[in-house]
């Protein structure tokens, strides 16, 4: 089956704009010296290459004059975030110009040739203007408390990464955080997620404000209606329901006591989402709808759970209970490449100090430990109807949760915790649920989280990715908290 297209999958790419900085006095006084910082940046180009990214590398600006020219150029070529490496000494006022210009996030590179000079064969040089050459060419650190200073003084968040230019594995690991990171702000400013139905009455802590989502993390919000999925639901062939049902024994372990007639249905429905989601070009999704006195909109969302763990585990996460925040929260997750699945607690286990966590309805299932199962269920509790349903374990090993806080000031944050997904029993009741093991213990890790008023779901991924949710929060000056 063809993934779809989303609008996040645009003609445009994520582009990262690159400039180096010296002064252009030295030049004439140091033969070679601009030609070897040169060589440093070339350097860096090469490390910060992509096949998804757009490097805009506008070389070493060594004058106020081509500071403000770069600032413009940077600006109409639309950098998303830029590098600025810092090579030798060189005055802020060729800093300032370009930074203030193109006004987006900054990463201060200041990386060193190597670990140490060797100052033996440094101190043997006899002459002194060849001395104060190799030493320029070693003196990044030198103008970066003066560009900190002037970037406070006016305003401009910075980051620094500070190292050595090769075989220094710290600095590029930084490194590709901060750029996973802007692929990840990228995607949510070109997201386009789709709400469909109304809130789970009387769940007040899931309530959003949409502009807010969009202030925060950029996109486009569309409002649909049941109505609309029911409607394609009736246009859908036999033949295509056929192909359906055969794709999901491919990829579930669709259980025996799966009645035929249901996994119709879920199919009519699957087909059906798949269509809404390429006409509306969405990139995630939130829904919930009782559908009661409506027979085709009650059968369009009390068969829709296995087409949206499909689209879930290809890349447009769907959230149940018209959790928008959570939405967000398994887009960011599922960007990082680290899955996004809709969970909230179950309940503890103090014998064994794990806290079980998992939610009904849609799964993330291409994270799951081993194959889905798909089970029949004579009741989706506290929902209208029954039907199939979904029950999966998140793989064994790192995890990271994630939830997109709403404060009592009226800003949103994000709050992470890092755990382990381990072995042992579940609840088998046609739901998505795991054991998960933290290194504070389940009852510290329980309180510290609630401690930060989160709403009572979030998303879980695989891996330890919380250094990269912080870089994130910090390009979309959102504030993070880490609860371990």
């Amino acid at each position: 089956m063809n993934t779809l297209t989303t609008f996040a999958e645009n003609k445009h790419s994520l582009s990262v704009g690159l400039f180096g900085i010296g002064l252009e006095a030295y030049w004439s006084q140091f033969t070679g010296l601009k030609q070897r910082l040169e060589g440093y940046l070339g350097v860096v180009e090469s490390k910060l290459k992509r096949p998804d990214i757009d490097i805009v590398n506008l070389g070493l600006i060594d004058t106020p004059e081509k500071a403000l020219n770069a600032g413009h150029d940077f600006r109409r070529a639309d950098v998303d975030l830029i590098f600025l490496f810092v090579s030798t000494y060189a005055l802020s006022s060729t800093v300032l110009p370009v930074v203030r210009r193109a006004n987006v996030p900054v990463i201060i590179l200041n990386l060193a040739p190597a670990a140490a000079m060797d100052y033996a064969t440094f101190n043997a040089l006899r002459d002194r203007t060849a001395m104060t050459g190799e030493w320029l060419a070693w003196c990044q650190a030198c103008p970066v408390p003066e560009i900190a200073n002037v970037f406070h003084r006016c305003g401009i968040p910075f980051h620094q990464i500070t190292g050595v230019l090769e075989g220094d594995s710290e600095v590029w690991n930084q490194v590709d955080q901060w750029l996973d990171a802007a692929r990840v702000a990228y995607v949510m400013e070109h997201n386009r997620l789709g709400v469909m139905g109304h809130y789970y009455g009387g769940m007040l802590d899931i309530y959003s404000d949409l502009t807010q989502q969009c202030a925060s993390f950029g996109g486009h919000i569309e409002i649909m209606e049941v109505d609309e999925l029911a409607a394609l639901r009736a246009e859908v062939s036999p033949d295509e329901i056929t192909r359906r049902v055969g794709y999901f024994h491919e990829v579930f372990d669709v259980q025996s006591d799966c009645p035929p007639e249901e996994l119709n249905r879920a199919a009519r429905t699957s087909v059906a989402l798949d269509q809404l989601v390429e006409k509306h070009q969405l990139g995630s999704m939130a829904y919930y709808y009782m559908g009661t006195g409506n027979p085709a909109n009650e059968d369009a969302i009390n068969s829709i759970i296995l087409g949206n763990s499909l689209l879930t585990a290809r890349g447009i996460p769907v959230a149940g209970e018209m959790e928008i925040k959570n939405a967000q929260a398994m887009k960011i997750m599922d960007t990082f490449g680290a899955g996004g699945s809709f969970t909230e607690y179950y309940a503890m286990d103090f014998n064994d100090d794990v806290v079980l966590m998992g939610h009904d309805g849609p799964g993330h299932i291409a994270i799951a430990q081993g194959k889905t199962k798909v089970r029949p269920l004579q009741v989706y509790h506290g929902k209208v109807g029954r039907g199939l349903s979904v029950e999966m374990s998140v793989k064994r090993g790192p995890v990271t949760l994630l939830s997109v806080v709403q404060t009592a000031n009226g800003k949103l944050k994000l709050l992470t915790a890092q755990g382990e997904s381990v072995a042992g029993p579940i609840l088998e009741i046609g739901n998505t649920n795991s054991r998960y093991r933290f290194s504070i213990g389940a009852r510290k890790f329980v309180e510290a989280w609630n401690a930060h008023g989160p709403a009572h779901h979030c998303a879980v991924g695989i891996g330890h990715i919380a250094e990269k949710i912080d870089k994130l929060a910090k390009l979309l000056d959102i504030e993070t908290n880490h609860v371990c």
